[in-house]
């Protein structure tokens, strides 16, 4: 606006001719009529001046409607956040709803009477049906072949101590109803680090702890001079191992499902991180379909309290219970309510200032 004024100045100055002598300092003296040519050039030379001035040129239709579009695109890209966060919210509790099942079906099944093991197989097929089932099991424990699975933390007292959970295979007793008919796996519970330490030094050592008990020899055969006066001989008993059976009140489990922040299992270097029933009855010398039982059993020695069997209200519990995921969905949904209100305050046009 300012140049094309100045032009319009000029012009008009240069073009009545009182601007050359005014500027000369003469006064002023009335002019004739200018000719045709000079009038001509005047204004050829506003002409040009204005037309020096840079002009806008009006935008076309398909450069507006281009805009358009991509205003139109921007708005509802604002308003994304706001409908991933409410859905993720809504799916909290449509997680919620099956964690309430899933716990409730846990209790039923806790609750119902324990089933005696011994006429139970990985083969019959039932074994779908048991989990969360309480089994009582009778055999012999295999020491030597037991796995430790940790580090898992426990609180005592109010301190902390690091353990493992100790799985031993539980054995059938020969020419006994009563036992399992095929081996098992049992969780027998938590022990401190002490248990591992001195099971892998006898591992290295090449001792073998014992799981039988040998009965004492009551009597002998006595020498041979004793026996061929002796008009009665003696009954002597053959040393054979006593079998001490153990009583394990458990729940069928399957294999634990770890998060991505838990190392893998190194069975090479007795390294097992979680529970992996195939594999750890693989390191056992077990068929991979073992069944896994976790000890829930309280009845324990207070002058040996471990293994400590695990507690009967974890195996109700998850690591995400309802109330978490009602925190999630509240927060989910005060997220989008937050983002969504953004998103309207950035479309609201401005008042203008008077």
């Amino acid at each position: 606006m300012g140049a094309a004024s100045i032009s319009k100045t000029l012009t008009r100055k240069f073009c009545n001719g009182g601007g050359s002598l005014v500027a000369l300092g003469r006064p002023w003296v009335p002019l004739p009529p200018q000719p045709q040519a000079f009038s001509s050039s005047c204004s050829f030379s506003s002409s040009a001046i204005s037309s020096s001035v840079p002009q806008s040129q009006p935008a076309s239709s398909s450069q507006v409607h281009g805009n358009e579009r991509r205003w139109g695109w921007s708005k509802l890209l604002l308003f994304l956040p706001g409908a991933i966060t409410f859905g993720l919210g809504t799916w909290q509790i449509f997680r919620r709803q099956d964690k309430i099942k899933m716990l409730e079906y846990r209790q039923k099944r806790l609750e119902m009477e324990p089933l005696m093991f011994n006429n139970i197989s990985p083969s019959n097929g039932k074994l779908d049906s048991l989990e969360f089932r309480r089994v009582k099991c009778k055999g012999v424990f295999d020491e030597k072949s037991s796995i430790y699975v940790g580090p898992r933390s426990r609180s005592i007292s109010g301190v902390t101590e690091n353990g493992y959970y100790v799985i031993t295979p539980l054995m059938p007793i020969p020419n006994s109803t009563e036992s399992v008919q095929s081996p098992i796996l049992v969780n027998r519970g938590w022990v401190p680090r002490s248990w591992k330490d001195k099971s892998l030094e006898d591992l290295r050592s090449g001792k073998k702890p014992p799981n039988i008990a040998p009965l004492s020899v009551q009597g002998s055969e006595g020498s041979s001079w004793w026996r061929f006066w002796s008009k009665k001989r003696n009954n002597v008993e053959v040393n054979i191992p006593a079998v001490i059976p153990t009583e394990v009140v458990g729940v069928v489990r399957g294999s634990e499902k770890p998060s991505i922040f838990v190392p893998a299992n190194d069975p090479s270097s007795f390294q097992w991180f979680y529970v992996d029933v195939p594999a750890t009855a693989r390191a056992a010398g077990l068929p991979e379909d073992t069944v896994y039982i976790e000890d829930i059993n309280e009845n324990f020695n207070p002058s040996n309290p471990y293994p400590i069997p695990k507690d009967f209200n974890t195996l109700v519990r998850s690591s995400v219970m309802p109330q978490d995921h009602l925190n999630y969905t509240l927060t989910w949904y005060s997220l989008s309510a937050a983002v969504t209100f953004m998103a309207f305050k950035r479309l609201k046009p401005k008042r203008s200032r008077r």
